[in-house]
């Protein structure tokens, strides 16, 4: 990534543009779209920001730009950013507990015969995996997490379920996520986190931001029950 990958700024109404960083997700883009992000930070007037894999949506105060004020204070920022210096990006490491199998991973049976490989080594390539957050939506805290290993990949559910319980863990195709709360969903779902990934009362609100490397760890059915786990849902 150089600086020559300048951000394409979309005006799309009044109060938002979208800076679109090429087609590609890659660690180097979404590295790009976490300094920009933090570099926006700092700006007078900006509302929100919302990153996702190859864009960056920039939320600002009609008050206080207009549409030409705004593309010039995004580029001038933009302009002292060196898209290979990751000092300021503030990433962590998060580690999720994971009770895999069927009792909690109704799909992680159909998930194995998909990929002809045993449940157990379904679990093992899931969690000796690091992953990326590339992107927060779809509900709060909802961190759409890649790549799967290969040999992982699924489709989605044909028909998607009406209710996945909180904490249910899901692939499709080459991502995995955790449900943050009940919602319809139509990934594969292989097993449960008794760990909360939304806390209201937080500054960031959700356990799991944009560019942070998760890593699932299996644990017993003892071990989540003691841990807060919930053995309903299903």
């Amino acid at each position: 990534m150089s600086q020559t990958d300048f951000p394409n700024i979309d005006m799309v109404s009044n109060q938002a543009c979208l800076l679109t960083f090429g087609q590609v997700i890659s660690d180097a883009t979404s590295n790009y779209i976490a300094q920009v992000t933090q570099g926006l930070k700092s700006l007078a007037g900006i509302v929100d920001l919302v990153p996702s894999y190859t864009t960056l949506l920039v939320i600002f105060d009609d008050d206080h730009y207009d549409r030409f004020a705004i593309i010039k204070a995004i580029r001038h920022t933009i302009d002292a950013i060196d898209p290979n210096d990751f000092s300021l990006i503030d990433s962590r490491e998060v580690v999720i507990p994971v009770y895999y199998g069927e009792e909690l991973g109704p799909d992680i049976n159909d998930v194995a015969a998909h990929c002809q490989l045993s449940v157990d080594e379904i679990i093992q390539r899931h969690s000796d995996t690091t992953y990326r957050a590339y992107a927060i939506g779809f509900t709060p805290g909802f961190a759409f997490l890649g790549n799967t290993p290969d040999e992982l990949h699924v489709p989605r559910k044909t028909t998607p379920r009406l209710k996945v319980p909180i904490g249910s863990v899901a692939i499709a195709e080459n991502q995995t996520a955790v449900y943050p709360s009940v919602t319809p969903g139509g990934w594969q779902i292989i097993g449960r986190t008794p760990v909360n990934l939304i806390d209201w009362g937080s500054k960031n609100l959700a356990l799991i931001a944009m560019g942070d490397s998760v890593r699932f760890e299996p644990i017993s059915r003892d071990e989540f029950l003691v841990q807060g786990g919930l053995l309903d849902g299903f």
